[in-house]
């Protein structure tokens, strides 16, 4: 397994997606959202394993206006857009390959095992 946890290290969720994986001896790379970012082929990796940019958009995010410009800009602009303001982003987004799954999920992770 070759998990990657992006999230921000204030985050909640994304501390106990890190417990999650400790607990198992599972070993993991956090990428901190505020600090690196993920990449365009990244972030449309996940795009496509978990459904789309809808599912990806915190709703609650402190910038509404960003969400807001996502929402209603052109479909080719929106994911340069999300790359911009990765704050909108809803943490932990965890990785494993081709698969991905947004927001806190042992559920799903339990079965990469």
């Amino acid at each position: 397994m070759n998990i990657q946890v992006f999230g921000t290290k204030k985050c909640f969720d994304t501390k106990k997606a890190e417990r999650y994986f400790k607990e198992r001896n599972i070993k993991y790379q956090l990428i901190d959202l505020k600090e690196k970012g993920m990449s365009k082929g990244e972030l449309n990796n996940v795009l496509s394993a978990v459904g789309g940019l809808d599912v990806v958009i915190n709703p609650d995010a402190k910038d509404q206006d960003a969400i807001a410009l996502i929402k209603y800009i052109s479909p080719e602009d929106k994911i340069d857009k999300l790359l911009e303001n990765q704050q909108v982003l809803k943490t932990p987004i965890v990785r494993n390959g081709k698969q991905a799954t947004v927001g806190y999920q042992p559920d799903v992770w339990k079965n990469w095992e």
